[in-house]
């Protein structure tokens, strides 16, 4: 009986052996890929899925194609990762995803190896400590239709080469140190772009070639931006969303023809002159902030009740900055419109915009010295 029990257990552990090589999807390759990237960052606990006596495809963070098995994301978020992204990354040739999210620890430059993930459509390396510049490679994977390098310490000039990438719909290099012009090819972008390039050194002015651009979300604020931004408007496009903010931009309000399309507006600490164009009353805007500009003149109020769909919604301080210089002496009067919510805290009515309250240059000062504070 014994010497009858010892071939079969003998098979038996023969066969599981054979089930389990058969059983696990992970491609072979990709699995040791995996583990020397483990490997580089120390075997963090964030990592500890990754274990090589399981199904690689069973990792967390990690996701294999339904039918080839191969590895095709890697996303790592918010974990105890130090150091730099290793080369390996480039091993993983099916990868379509690649995302490293808010690791603090995370240093060094943009990782070259990332040039030979050629089916690559989403590349997020934000909220690291990433150096450098913007590489130049990047206009080599031309299924790319997301890059999110934002907040981080990338330096140096945006490429020009990224408007070569013919399905990016969404480009953030937001929350950096880059410097040095817009470049004029961004205007040959794919149409309803998502663009943010928000706090950054950026100069020079916005290009004209976004006259042919029709961005969906655009945000390009806390720049150094100059000149005329009337470009980014225009009565045929559909763009939504807004932010020009705190840059040193120069152009005439009034005469910016806006299109139908657009929600949210933020034109705030420029140098905007002119006055508030009378179709903003057909805007189905849910915010708008033209603060600390040039402009002056009346609210527009047309048949419209523009208080119906921006009043609990609507931050306009219209400030009339030119009067500033000789306000104790000129009994000039300028409108404070606010949000209720404000309104209520500096004791002011707030009502239909024929019914907002006028202030005199003395008093307008100290609600917006209170209001700046809140």
């Amino acid at each position: 009986m014994g010497g009858t029990s010892r071939p079969l257990l003998c098979l038996f552990c023969l066969a599981l052996l054979f089930y389990s090589a058969i059983s696990e999807l992970c491609n072979p390759e990709d699995k040791k890929v995996l583990l020397k990237i483990k490997q580089a960052f120390n075997n963090p606990y964030i990592l500890a899925s990754w274990n090589p006596n399981n199904d690689c495809c069973d990792w967390y963070t990690v996701t294999c194609d339904a039918t080839s098995h191969r590895i095709n994301s890697l996303t790592i978020l918010a974990g105890n990762l130090s150091g730099q992204i290793p080369p390996d990354v480039g091993d993983l040739p099916y990868l379509t995803n690649l995302e490293f999210h808010k690791l603090s620890n995370v240093t060094g430059y943009i990782q070259p190896a990332i040039v030979k993930l050629t089916h690559l459509k989403s590349l997020t390396l934000s909220w690291l400590n990433l150096t450098g510049p913007i590489p130049d490679f990047l206009s080599k994977l031309k299924n790319l239709t997301s890059i999110d390098f934002s907040f981080n310490q990338l330096s140096g000039s945006i490429p020009r080469s990224l408007s070569q990438l013919p399905n990016l719909n969404g480009l953030r290099l937001d929350r950096n140190k880059l410097s040095g012009p817009i470049p004029s090819s961004f205007g040959n972008f794919p149409q309803g772009l998502y663009l943010f390039l928000s706090h950054n050194q950026l100069t020079g002015s916005i290009p004209s070639s976004f006259a042919h651009m029709d961005f969906n979300y655009i945000d390009l604020s806390r720049n150094k931006l100059e000149g005329d931004a009337s470009v980014v408007f225009g009565s045929n496009k559909t763009i939504q969303i807004v932010d020009l903010s705190r840059n040193l931009l120069k152009f005439n309000l009034s005469k910016v023809v806006f299109p139908k399309s657009l929600t949210s507006l933020d034109l705030n600490h420029n140098m905007i002159y002119g006055g508030l164009p009378l179709e903003l009353n057909t805007l189905n805007l849910q915010y708008l902030n033209v603060s600390y500009n040039r402009l002056c003149g009346q609210i527009p109020v047309g048949e419209t009740e523009v208080g119906r769909s921006v009043i609990f919604n609507l931050l306009l301080l219209l400030q009339c900055t030119k009067f500033f210089k000789s306000y104790f002496s000129v009994p000039r009067i300028c409108v404070l419109f606010l949000l209720p919510r404000c309104a209520k805290r500096l004791g002011c009515r707030v009502g239909a915009l024929q019914q907002a309250q006028v202030f005199s240059i003395r008093e307008f000062i100290h609600f917006e010295k209170e209001f700046s504070t809140r």
